[in-house]
Formats: structure tokens, C-alpha cells, sequence
């Protein structure tokens, strides 16, 4: 009989999504037929998927801990924030609606049906479904109409256990507090909590561990020391850029931009020890030593254009091209470096047009068709072949295309400026393509890693499994699932 086990978090980013990843790894380790779950997720670093549509990052990461390529079933709703108030809607893989945010509390109860859908399809397939909550079950005031925490597990009866982040401070209230503000009927799924991203010796929290077991009657299922190869990992939540700090070395600068998407596109750079590479926040200007600057995608290209702008960004950039200093635009980021970007269905935004950077030589109007698909190309610059995604609204045209940066079932990809130092593609996850990834760093007269970026996410995720093995009783968590 299929089993399911939730894992919720005493506030958002406390770990959640690593936890589920490694456990998925430690049962996939034990023979089970495993799949990850998350209800609803919200982020902009979104994955596609096998059946044609989009789930969140981390579920990918999670279906590749559990042997699994990713499926829309894995995350069946998926908010896009477009804007501070207002998100794209996505419903097992495809765009639904945007709203604002306070529209989306009117939606969500008709959503509960497609996520208990997806998730007896995941059940039907598998052995155990390792299931992901959102934010926290403590934010009461949301648990109306809820999908993402209580409301799904008390939906599809699914036990949980609470994970509280000791690194942040008070994880005693965080857990104690959960158990008090939350229904009873709820706080009665809870079968345990861990203590995670402890730092030190983790004996000496014994005492504020038995304080939480006894006031709240949840068993314990151990502290979880901070695991310092977390950062090997694609992150999904923030701009987590934390790998070892270096100085020299090929110096990358990717601009943070506000409603920046897809960004774990640099996690295979931030591997390569030959590599510098710096995520640039707001009100910082680009370094002066910057050899390649990216502009990353976004799910809002004209509101971080204006955003680039307020930063003063696209004056050094100015600065940085005419130093014979290399650009590229990836998905929002190249439609950025044209002339114009046009929206005249109001599609991300008030319907309008500015301009663009005007750095290449091609214009771009949205559309409301989105574009996903993974894709086969070869890089034109050598041509090497190489594998990418594509998940984009937006047409793009314009002379510079006549030197495209790649090749896609023989039709021109990209663009390229007539000095070769400008270049705008739709292809996201091309750094994870080992091949390309030096032919690009070549260019510049660079030597890649020789290690594989696939391999290298595999080994951590086998040292994450290891390590939650060491530190939690991961067989009682696992024996918790129904």
C-alpha cells in the first residue's frame, strides 16, 4: 500500500525542500519506488517538465534525489510573482491566470481538486510520496481555504513532521508556538519535529530539544547539523549564490535583478574553480575587473528593465561594453539587450513599450503563447552541441539574428552583435551541458572544470542522504508515513 509523509517548516526557507530531497535519496537508497510532492510552490526558478508544462526547481531536484524525471504532478500549482501584489497562476504545468494577491484567495479553493488529483496519480505510481508544505501551518489567517500546508494534509490525511531552522534563532517558540496557535485537529497530524541547520555540537542543545518534546508531546526525530555542501546543490528560494568565496579567476557578474527567474541557470559556473562569479544586488555598481556580465531572466522584463535602470546598471554596462567587456542576456535578459520591448496585450504587466538597452540589434514583442520545451541545439559560435530549456513568452527579431548563438533544428537561435561581444539567447540550463559550458568559458580563454555538473549534484545528493542517515532516525521518519 502507497504511504505519505509530509514535511512542513516552522517559517519559510528553514530547509524543507533539502529535507524531502534527501529523503527521497534515502528512500530511493532502501529499494522503494519514492516520488516528491509539493501542493503549491512560489518561485520564479521553474524546471520543465517531461509532459510538457513547468514545476518549481526544487521538486526537480527532489524527482532527481528520487530517481525521477520531473512531472507536473510533482508540484500541481505553481505561483509566478510577476509583480508585488500579483502572480501567474500555473495548474499542472500550465497557465491558468494572473491575480493579485488578494484575488488568489478566491481561487484557491478551486484548486484543492487538482492537487489531490495529481497527488492519487503520484500514490498510484509509487511506494511512498515524500510531500513538501509552503511557508508555515502557524500563519493561521491563511489556513482558510488551505492547499499548501494543513488543509492538504487533513484532505488526504498525510502525517507531518515539523522542521524548525535553530540557525535563525528561537526554534523552541518556533515549534512550541506552532503546536499553540494551529487547530487541534491539525496539531493532532503532527508526529514529530527535527531540529535543522544546528552549527556546533549538537549535545549541547539536549536540553531545549527534551523542553520541545515535553511541551508539546511530539517525538523528536534528532538535530540536523548544518550540511556545508547544501550550496552544491540548485537552490530555488534566493539568490544563493554561497559557494566558497574566491578572488582572481574569470570574473562573471550576474545582475540580481527584482523578479529575477530561472537563476540557478549559474549554479554550474559557481562550481568551477577557475571561475569568480558575482551576484550583484541592488545598488551596487558593476565591478570595473568584470569580464562577462549576464543578464539573467525575469518574469517581468519591462518592470527590470526600469528596475536596471533605478540602478544605475545600464550606464555601466555602457561602460563595461566599451571597455571590451563581453554581455550576455538570457531569456528576459536578451529580450532587455534589444532596441524595444513591446507589450501591447498587457500580458506581464500595464500594456505599453520601452526601450531596451539597444546593445543588439532586435526587437521584441510579448505574446500570450508560452514556450516550453527542452531543447536540443548546437552552439554556432563552435559547433558544439548541447541541451537547454526553453520557457519564455515573447517574440524576438531583428538583424543581429542573422548571426545567431545557436542553431535549433536548422532555424537560427539567439543573437549575436556584429562585434561579437553581445549576445542574447532563450536558452536556459545551457552551463548544465558539460561540453558547452567549456566551449563558452574557452572563448575567453578559459579552462573548464573537467568534473561533471550532473555527476557533482548526484555525490551531494548521496552526502546529503548520508548525512541526515547520521544525525536523524530517517528509518522511524520514513515509518511515520500512512
Amino acid at each position: 500500500m502507497t504511504r505519505a509523509l509530509m514535511i512542513q517548516g516552522t517559517g519559510s526557507n528553514v530547509g524543507k525542500s533539502m529535507l524531502v530531497a534527501g529523503l527521497c535519496r534515502a528512500a530511493l537508497r532502501r529499494g522503494l519506488s519514492v516520488a516528491p510532492f509539493k501542493p503549491q510552490n512560489m518561485s520564479n526558478n521553474a524546471a520543465v517538465t517531461v509532459d510538457g508544462g513547468e514545476i518549481g526547481r526544487a521538486q526537480a531536484v527532489q524527482a532527481m534525489a528520487a530517481g525521477l524525471v520531473p512531472h507536473t504532478d510533482m508540484n500541481p500549482v505553481l505561483l509566478k510573482p510577476e509583480t508585488d501584489t500579483g502572480s501567474q497562476v500555473i495548474v499542472q504545468g500550465q497557465r491558468r491566470a494572473t491575480v493579485k494577491a488578494r484575488d488568489y484567495a478566491r481561487l484557491k479553493p478551486e484548486l484543492m481538486d487538482p492537487v489531490l488529483d495529481s497527488f492519487h496519480r503520484l500514490k498510484s505510481a509509487h511506494d511512498l510520496v515524500l510531500v513538501e508544505g509552503a511557508g508555515s501551518p502557524a500563519e493561521v489567517n491563511l489556513r482558510p481555504g488551505d492547499i499548501a500546508n494543513m488543509g492538504f494534509a487533513r484532505a488526504a490525511d498525510v502525517p507531518v513532521i515539523l522542521a524548525g531552522d535553530i540557525d535563525r534563532g528561537g526554534v523552541i517558540a518556533q515549534i512550541v508556538g506552532t503546536q499553540a496557535v494551529i487547530d487541534p485537529e491539525d496539531a493532532a497530524l503532527i508526529a514529530g519535529f527535527v531540529i535543522n541547520r544546528f552549527r556546533g555540537d549538537p549535545r549541547l542543545f539536549d536540553d531545549g530539544y527534551a523542553l520541545i518534546e515535553d511541551q508539546t508531546g511530539w517525538r523528536g526525530f534528532g538535530v540536523l547539523p548544518w550540511f556545508t555542501e547544501a550550496w552544491k546543490l540548485p537552490a530555488e528560494d534566493g539568490l544563493d549564490l554561497s559557494a566558497p568565496a574566491r578572488t582572481g579567476g574569470f570574473h562573471i557578474v550576474c545582475l540580481g535583478l527584482s523578479r529575477i527567474a530561472n537563476f540557478d541557470d549559474l549554479d554550474p559556473l559557481k562550481h568551477d574553480p577557475g571561475v569568480r562569479l558575482t551576484m550583484l544586488r541592488a545598488g551596487q555598481p558593476i565591478p570595473g575587473d568584470a569580464d562577462v556580465v549576464i543578464i539573467p531572466g525575469s518574469k517581468s522584463t519591462r518592470g527590470d528593465l526600469a528596475f536596471l535602470r533605478a540602478q544605475g546598471w545600464d550606464i555601466d554596462l555602457t561602460a563595461h561594453h566599451r571597455r571590451g567587456g563581453h554581455i550576455l542576456g538570457i531569456c528576459g535578459g536578451y529580450q532587455m539587450l534589444g532596441r524595444n520591448v513591446s507589450d501591447p496585450r498587457g500580458i506581464e504587466g500595464p500594456a505599453g513599450s520601452d526601450a531596451g538597452l539597444g546593445l543588439l540589434d532586435v526587437a521584441t514583442t510579448m505574446t500570450p503563447d508560452k514556450h516550453l520545451t527542452e531543447t536540443a541545439a548546437t552552439y554556432a559560435a563552435t559547433g558544439q552541441p548541447f541541451t537547454g530549456y526553453e520557457i519564455h513568452i515573447g517574440i524576438t527579431d531583428g538583424p543581429d539574428r542573422a548571426r545567431p548563438f545557436a542553431q535549433v533544428a536548422g532555424r537560427p537561435e539567439g543573437a549575436v552583435s556584429a562585434d561579437g561581444r553581445v549576445a542574447g539567447s532563450y536558452l536556459h540550463g545551457m552551463f548544465r551541458d558539460d561540453a558547452f559550458r567549456a566551449a563558452w568559458l574557452a572563448g575567453f580563454g578559459v579552462t573548464a572544470a573537467t568534473d561533471s555538473y550532473s555527476a557533482t549534484v548526484e555525490t551531494t545528493l548521496d552526502a546529503l542522504a548520508d548525512h541526515m542517515e547520521a544525525h536523524l532516525d530517517v528509518a522511524a521518519i520514513l515509518a511515520a508515513a500512512r
